[in-house]
């Protein structure tokens, strides 16, 4: 197995360097009117790091409370019947299911490679992260898939954390949004035959300043009730799910007081949870492309991957999808957002029924070939 800190082509290893003008330490976007119950995300403002800390605080605070719609609502309001929504966000972000021969339609004559984020995407969103166990079901689905794709899951989590909750030896990991990436040396059956076994790390020497703002922030944020901290290795998980939200702002200012102090670091805000992670030139998006990479796919035409994910984190590969001009980016959502993805599914059934569809389909396509 190739050990890499750095990655493993010219191109790619220029990825893995510090930005010289590390982002605000909380980057938040501008708010659209909110009255609906749900916002999109925008670009970071600039000016945040001019602002007082008070002023920077609570203007996080209020895009936090934008982009954190609550269980109810969501559940109430899934994207397709928003009222918000209308004809606009179901033409440009139609149901994956929907659209599923036209998904697979343009992946014909190409290989399928599967990127799948975990939570909210394989299990469900729960208040105890360490509780986000998938389903027996959905493992032997994303099993299934392997057999038929190369696969890889892409999370947030510590590597070692999610492959815990996945159990599936045969697909490729990356954890820490991508910044510990393993893949196997038994290497899927479909991979090119230059596909190398890789254990690629760009973060490593960022390990002993993230364990040392680990220590601190679980001393800092004890006196919120609700508040957990999460050691993911190369970044670090503030869940405030469970926070009552007149305690928000403390929080906010807590977790703001321990970081502003490590410039190399930065903070963004997913799902009721902040993240903080090495401020270097890697995310979701460098991992797909690096696994494509070592898989064997690099610049290949006949290639097709599938990414899907919930998390603003899961723009960045989208991105790159979008900007590689094939592929299908699938964001898996209830309310109605700004999003790179050209489809959506509402919730992880509808990812296991895309996923059940996906492994029937190839099994009819390969049983319809004629054996020579």
């Amino acid at each position: 197995m190739t050990n890499q800190n750095v990655v493993a082509s010219e191109t790619m290893a220029l990825a893995v360097t510090t930005v010289a003008n590390p982002s605000p330490i909380f980057p938040y976007p501008q708010l659209n009117d909110c009255s609906s119950g749900f916002a999109v995300r925008t670009k970071c403002l600039p000016q945040l790091d001019h602002e007082s800390k008070d002023g920077r605080v609570n203007a996080w605070l209020e895009s936090l409370k934008a982009s954190s719609p609550t269980h109810a609502k969501a559940a109430a309001k899934p994207a397709a019947t928003h009222p918000e929504a209308g004809p606009f966000w179901t033409t440009t972000h139609p149901s994956a299911l929907d659209m599923f021969g036209e998904i697979t339609g343009a992946s014909v004559g190409k290989q399928i490679v599967m990127f799948l984020d975990y939570d909210g995407t394989l299990s469900p969103i729960v208040d105890d992260p360490n509780r986000a166990f998938m389903s027996v079901e959905m493992r032997d689905t994303v099993r299934d898939v392997a057999k038929y794709f190369p696969t890889a899951i892409v999370s947030g989590r510590c590597r070692h954390k999610v492959y815990s909750f996945v159990r599936l030896a045969e697909l490729c990991y990356a954890g820490s949004h991508g910044m510990d990436i393993k893949i196997p040396a038994k290497g899927h059956i479909l991979m090119k035959a230059n596909a190398k076994a890789v254990l690629c790390q760009p973060a490593s020497k960022y390990l002993p300043m993230i364990d040392k703002v680990y220590r601190a922030l679980l001393e800092t944020t004890k006196s919120i009730p609700g508040a957990k901290v999460e050691n993911n290795k190369f970044c670090l998980s503030v869940h405030f799910r469970c926070v009552n939200k007149k305690r928000w702002s403390t929080l906010a200012d807590q977790v703001r007081s321990v970081v502003e102090a490590y410039p190399k670091l930065k903070v963004s805000i997913g799902r009721k949870v902040l993240e903080i992670r090495p401020s270097i030139k890697w995310d979701k998006g460098k991992a797909l492309e690096f696994l494509l990479e070592s898989l064997g796919f690099t610049n290949c035409k006949d290639v097709f991957p599938v990414y899907i994910g919930d998390d603003r984190t899961d723009e960045d590969a989208f991105k790159v999808l979008r900007s590689r001009g094939h592929g299908s980016a699938i964001l898996v959502s209830k309310m109605p957002k700004e999003t790179d993805a050209s489809y959506s599914l509402q919730e992880p059934s509808e990812v296991m029924d895309f996923l059940q569809r996906l492994v029937e389909w190839k099994r009819r396509s390969v049983e319809a070939c004629p054996k020579v």
